[in-house]
């Protein structure tokens, strides 16, 4: 019997030996048989380059490489979009590619006022902003701005942040970028939910009309569905951006709102809190000399600070307009629940106007908005920009109305 044990047991252990060696070679075999010799398993594009040469889309090289990090031009990008979403193509008696403009002509992926139709403008190399147009178009989104095709790529998940808040509209687009926004693409036609960076999107909003507010606190602004529905425009639409310059009344002097950024307190990943640093000396303003220098930003996490970042454009009478504030503004609709709890007690219930060494000068250009707590009872939700000086030379410039939610009709 302990004979028949030791017996078994050895072979037991053979076994384990032999299939550890086929397991080893296995994995060598693997590593080996790795599509492409420069794609690493763990490139952040590997799974994507290699559904997109089983499905003949794209190639490799004949000396095993895909050279992932290689550029690519508009022509070829739009070849394997073309080729990927399996769009008629006709063969023509022009040249290769031809077959494949007007194929994407033909789709709306591609418009002659994009750029020239010309062998010179479609070897051109393909930047980030345009391929953003092309895959927004390809899943069917459509725009009159240029500048909101980043925007709407992004916020469909279709392109992320090269890193963490930066979407590089003029950078060149490589080989493994392209097949992993074709896949996107792909994947969005299909009804696949697609993971979506907020940074990315934040950024592209304040590219595309001078705000991110919609992205990084869109539960703030909101309205009402007939409101929307009469003014025909979704609630981002309602950013004016042409109402982002103020001039006075006598013409001398003028500013510039370049962008209004929302930023979270609560999220320590915001790329914009840059702006406001160091958070230790901020302080926000509630008009009470008691609570004056006591009543510190870093103590609110879980409020937006929107930061107002504008210039002078120009000053032609520093007497009657102050030369001290670069641009003045205003945010109505937030409203405090309990006055005397924000003017007695420092409750942070409305908002606030921020300051680091004068609550006199206010010398941040910024506000603070609790997420929660506030109620709108003045009137809408608004932001305003306003000319430095008082009586019959005010005037004012509204970016933004929304009746909100919390009115009656």
């Amino acid at each position: 019997m302990k004979k028949h044990f030791t017996l078994v047991a050895r072979i037991a252990l053979a076994m384990v030996l032999i299939l550890g060696t086929m397991s080893t070679q296995t994995s060598k075999i693997q590593a080996a048989t790795t599509p492409f010799s420069d794609v690493d398993p763990a490139h952040w594009g590997a799974n994507a380059i290699t559904h997109a040469v089983s499905k003949g889309y794209v190639d490799g090289y004949t000396n095993g490489t895909f050279k992932p990090d290689a550029s690519v031009t508009r022509v070829e990008f739009v070849k394997m979009l073309v080729s990927a979403m399996a769009l008629e193509t006709k063969v023509t008696s022009g040249k290769w590619y031809t077959e494949y403009i007007d194929a994407a002509s033909n789709a709306g992926i591609y418009a002659s006022a994009d750029f020239n139709n010309t062998e010179a403008a479609w070897t051109k190399v393909i930047t980030r902003q345009e391929m953003a147009r092309f895959a927004a178009r390809a899943i069917g989104e459509t725009t009159k701005e240029d500048d909101k095709w980043m925007y709407l790529a992004t916020k469909a998940g279709l392109i992320k942040g090269v890193s963490i808040g930066q979407i590089a509209p003029k950078g060149l687009t490589t080989r493994a970028q392209a097949i992993v926004v074709i896949e996107r693409i792909l994947s969005k036609n299909r009804g696949t939910f697609l993971d979506i960076d907020k940074y990315a999107v934040g950024s592209a909003e304040i590219a595309w009309h001078g705000t991110n507010i919609f992205t990084v606190m869109p539960e703030m602004w909101v309205t009402t569905e007939r409101e929307l529905k009469q003014a025909g425009k979704t609630v981002e639409e309602m950013w004016n951006e042409e109402h982002m310059t103020i001039t006075s009344k006598d013409g001398l002097y003028q500013a510039r709102l370049d962008a209004l950024i929302a930023i979270d307190l609560d999220d320590p990943n915001d790329p914009n809190h840059g702006l406001i640093k160091p958070i230790n000396t901020l302080k926000w303003f509630n008009h009470h000399p008691n609570t004056e220098n006591h009543l510190m930003v870093k103590d609110q996490k879980n409020s937006y600070i929107l930061y107002f970042k504008g210039r002078t454009i120009f000053n032609k009478d520093t007497k009657r307009y102050n030369p001290n504030k670069p641009i003045k503004f205003k945010v109505d609709g937030f409203d405090s629940p309990d006055r005397d709890a924000f003017f007695d007690k420092g409750v942070l219930n409305a908002t606030a106007s921020l300051y680091r060494d004068s609550s006199y000068k206010l010398d941040v250009p910024g506000v603070i908005i609790p997420k929660t707590g506030t109620i709108q009872n003045y009137g809408d939700l608004v932001i305003r920009l306003q000319t430095p000086a008082g009586g019959f030379w005010f005037s004012e410039s509204i970016i933004l109305r929304l009746e909100g939610l919390n009115k009656e009709k």
